[in-house]
């Protein structure tokens, strides 16, 4: 696969991966795979968001492979993984499943964290056994598992029949992005992060989520419209934490403490005051000690005991 350009640039660049791979899922869709950090350390599985990539994951690549084998991967149609011909939660599932086989040796335990989709996709694979047996624990960030289009606060309307029609319509919409602009910074910020957010932090998601195709995009917004992964949550049965930015208008809070009140074993719920929907490049540190503090719990200590 072609190296490509980096859509980021300065801190917010994602490091050169230490290795890169292609994994095959089950319809024989190809994915971007990138593994950073030390052979044999702890590993831990990063899964991006709708419209993001790779490079979503730099502040958590940069400080978690100082200690641990980072794998991240980009979601089909997304970043150097070329787009589909099916886009589905049951696709979802079946690539996490062929990175987690692809990466990691049988039986080996991982921290799998997903933010936004990568969430929803952690939910669709967690009836897999696949996905048990790699799954140490999980990291839920600024996500849901269905009422996505109906309860987004996306548009500044009252809930009900107009604002989801219209929410629908705005996500789903086929044009292009187009080029980052001041004005198109100004709308993903009001629209993805906390009115804080710093205009590098900003300018790193724009960049990010305006090289995503359009059509892929608008493929994807149609799976998301109808998602019903609430049975997903009642299977994730690894120890899993959620975290949320308060000011999240794609993903509203409720979403978290909705996840929270539901799965089986939740190890925290994180609410993040002024942050939007793009978690992990407005609040890193956050984000990554979260990813940090499940290793140290479910994996860390897991891996110095069977070292001789």
């Amino acid at each position: 696969m072609s190296r490509a350009p980096h859509v980021t640039a300065g801190r917010y660049a994602p490091p050169a991966a230490g290795r890169e791979l292609v994994a095959v899922s089950a319809d024989g869709s190809r994915l971007h795979v990138e593994v950073h950090g030390p052979d044999g350390a702890p590993a831990v599985v990063l899964s991006h968001g709708w419209t993001c990539s790779t490079a979503f994951w730099a502040a958590q690549i940069r400080e978690l492979a100082r200690d641990h084998r980072v794998i991240a991967y980009d979601q089909r149609g997304h970043g150097r993984s070329p787009a589909a011909a099916a886009y589905s939660t049951a696709a979802l599932a079946d690539d996490l499943v062929a990175v987690l086989e692809a990466t990691l040796a049988p039986g080996e335990r991982a921290v799998v964290a997903g933010h936004s989709m990568g969430g929803m996709t952690v939910m669709a694979a967690a009836g897999r056994a696949r996905f048990a047996e790699h799954a140490a624990a999980v990291l839920l960030c600024s996500t849901g598992s269905s009422r996505l289009v109906a309860e987004a606060t996306v548009l500044p309307l009252r809930p009900g029949r107009a604002r989801t029609r219209m929410t629908r319509g705005l996500l789903g919409s086929p044009a292009p992005l187009g080029p980052v602009t001041p004005a198109t910074r100004a709308v993903l910020r009001y629209a993805t992060m906390g009115p804080g957010s710093a205009p590098d932090r900003v300018e790193a998601c724009a960049r990010i989520v305006h090289a995503c195709p359009a059509g892929v995009r608008r493929a994807w917004s149609h799976v998301l419209a109808g998602l019903d992964l609430d049975d997903g949550v009642a299977r994730l049965t690894a120890p899993t934490a959620v975290i949320a930015g308060r000011g999240d208008r794609l993903t509203p809070v409720v979403h978290a403490r909705r996840l929270a009140a539901a799965l089986p074993h939740c190890v925290g719920l994180t609410e993040l005051t002024g942050m939007g929907h793009m978690t992990p490049v407005e609040a890193p540190e956050a984000v990554t000690g979260a990813v940090r503090d499940l290793a140290s719990r479910y994996v860390d200590n897991v891996e110095k005991e069977k070292t001789p």
